[in-house]
């Protein structure tokens, strides 16, 4: 298999937009396991989002069991948009649905979990995807992109907040079935997880060319390619340089007016995202609701 026999990225912003939706409620039975007070809630509209995004996959898909799992057992070549979509709805519900409906997606994912197991063909290794292992470098790799992101290109926290948001994160980990004493709960614990995984990691066929596939997605509108271009520099330019150095792609130039212009494109792409139906107003109910804990 090649970058090739995936199917186009057709529809990715409409999809996208529509999964966001369906995971922001119109009347929360309560404020979730997170809440409009939560530094969560606060990189929830972070503009740097699309790049945080894309690099937490690049790094996911670096663990060799954890990129087998996707590879041999979902839809990802046959619906790629479809997969990112779906990941989406999850995250927008467990971050800012009330905890009935985040434990009710988290449960479907446990569900799903359950029957997906196999061995890599790399490492000739067995995997589960319900192992709590592969399960918490997803979720670091995520927690650490949003914060590498909003570095470079959106929202820089505070050292402080950014433990913070380690912290409040735990919860996500819990959510789809890792203990909570294995879970990174600061920034110092999360950079020590993650170097401890690095020596397992590799760079597999699977991996190389599903990213590469995400980097340069087929089938865009050539105004939302152009864009993309920027995106896809900014998330190189925010990998580590152990993971670019895995996949053998070069470190782009970040001056400060290329990071500008990524900057602006990701304003571009979130002015596009927002002219989706349903997009503004439930952007518009989240700030509501942040303007009210902050009068409370």
């Amino acid at each position: 298999m090649t970058a090739d026999s995936y199917a186009g990225a057709t529809g990715l912003v409409e999809r996208s937009a529509a999964a966001y939706v369906s995971g922001i409620p119109d009347d929360p039975a309560d404020d979730g396991f997170f809440g409009p007070a939560s530094v969560t809630w606060r990189l929830g509209g972070d503009l740097a989002r699309p790049v945080a995004g894309l690099r937490a996959l690049m790094i996911q898909a670096l663990h060799p069991l954890a990129m087998a799992g996707v590879d041999q057992h979902s839809d990802w070549r046959q619906d790629p948009v479809g997969r990112l979509a779906a990941t989406s709805a999850y995250l927008a519900t467990v971050s800012f649905g009330d905890r009935a409906a985040a434990e009710r997606v988290a449960a479907r994912v446990r569900r799903i979990h359950e029957h997906i197991s196999g061995v890599d063909t790399v490492t000739g290794r067995p995997y589960e995807a319900s192992d709590p292992a592969l399960l918490l470098w997803v979720h670091a790799a995520l927690v650490e992109s949003n914060l590498a992101a909003g570095r470079l290109f959106g929202m820089p926290l505070s050292a402080e907040d950014s433990d913070r948001y380690a912290a409040e994160m735990v919860i996500a980990a819990e959510l789809v079935g890792v203990p909570r004493d294995l879970v990174p709960s600061s920034v110092a614990a999360l950079d020590a997880y993650i170097s401890s995984v690095r020596p397992g990691l590799r760079c597999t066929p699977a991996a190389r060319e599903s990213m590469a596939y995400l980097l340069d997605p087929p089938g865009l509108d050539e105004d939302l390619a152009e864009i993309w271009a920027d995106i896809r520099d900014g998330v190189l330019a925010a990998l580590p340089d152990w993971a670019r150095q895995m996949y053998g792609y070069d470190v782009p130039a970040l001056t400060p007016a290329r990071q500008t212009e990524i900057r602006q494109a990701l304003g571009v792409l979130d002015a596009v995202f927002l002219g989706e139906p349903g997009v503004l107003e439930a952007r518009q109910r989240i700030t509501l609701r942040m303007r009210a804990a902050q009068r409370a």
